[in-house]
């Protein structure tokens, strides 16, 4: 199984935790190759070359749709190219500000931002990642005018956060859960489109931004002529595994919502997360590092 990010990450988790799953029942070792570079493109497209055999796997997280339109000329079109085997989970981001800003709602926070614009600096672990684009989205239907400050990563942004560099960042729950727990952020609202378990006294950017929902969402994929068979038997399987108790519990740890269903559920997720970011991407004019 392919992963086109760092070790230690989510997507890194994600793949471990199925991976030993799959290991388990199919009793065939599932071994994970961590291919960073190029926003994920580097991974996916070593799945796209790859025999469809099966023995091949992506792990498919939120850039492989953003890609799509904040690259130019890539080498493969991934509705096109990858299969969709099965989705795992959809994980919240939290808009999270330092305590410094005074707003302590997302309608403040509008407020404030429209009577001090251009003055609130926005975070990101980087251009085009989902983080950047759930901010984007909110600035797009907001309203408002923050200026993006990029960074190389999720803790280099986070550190800025806490130390008041920078003042708001539509994180990864995951990352900013400790810090919002401590006091050191504010938490003024979750981005997906139900409330999350995790923070469940905080509200949805949707209940104050109409159409608004962002996520981090997570499956796995194919190269596209692999198999219907295998396909639907490593669907079988990995759907098994989102029913488990005890591997249930540890992706609600990540705070992450399971996404069970057939390969055409995630094919048809993967299409209208495509559709929706080509839009951010082109109304911010987001460009690739």
């Amino acid at each position: 199984m392919i992963v086109g990010a760092a070790a230690g990450g989510t997507s890194d988790v994600l793949a471990r935790l199925i991976s030993q799953w799959l290991s388990e029942r199919l009793r065939q070792q599932f071994v994970i190759e961590n291919r960073p570079g190029a926003g994920g493109n580097v991974g996916i497209e070593a799945v796209v070359r790859a025999p469809a055999d099966g023995h091949t796997l992506l792990l498919v997280a939120p850039n492989s749709a953003i890609s799509a339109t904040l690259y130019e000329n890539l080498p493969y079109d991934f509705i096109r190219d990858i299969a969709p085997v099965a989705g795992i989970i959809r994980v919240s981001n939290v808009m999270g500000v330092n305590p410094s800003v005074p707003a302590k709602t997302v309608p403040e926070f509008i407020a404030y931002a429209k009577a001090n614009p251009g003055k609130l600096n926005m975070a990101s672990p980087g251009n085009g990642t989902s983080v950047h684009l759930a901010g984007e989205l909110f600035k797009m239907l907001a309203g408002v005018n923050m200026p993006h400050v990029p960074y190389r990563g999720d803790a280099p942004a986070l550190t800025d956060l806490l130390g008041g560099q920078v003042h708001v960042m539509f994180g990864v729950l995951t990352g900013s859960i400790e810090h919002i727990k401590a006091g050191k952020l504010r938490a003024l609202a979750v981005t997906t489109a139900i409330r999350t378990e995790a923070l469940p006294d905080i509200p949805t950017v949707g209940n104050f931004v109409p159409g608004y929902e962002a996520s981090a969402w997570f499956g796995v994929g194919a190269p596209k002529s692999t198999p219907a068979e295998i396909v639907g038997k490593l669907n079988k399987e990995i759907n098994a595994a989102l029913a488990d108790p005890g591997l249930k519990a540890r992706l609600a740890d990540l705070g992450g919502k399971v996404i069970a269903g057939s390969p055409a559920d995630f094919g048809k997720l993967i299409v209208e997360e495509t559709e929706k970011w080509a839009k951010v991407v082109k109304f911010s004019g987001a460009k690739a590092d």
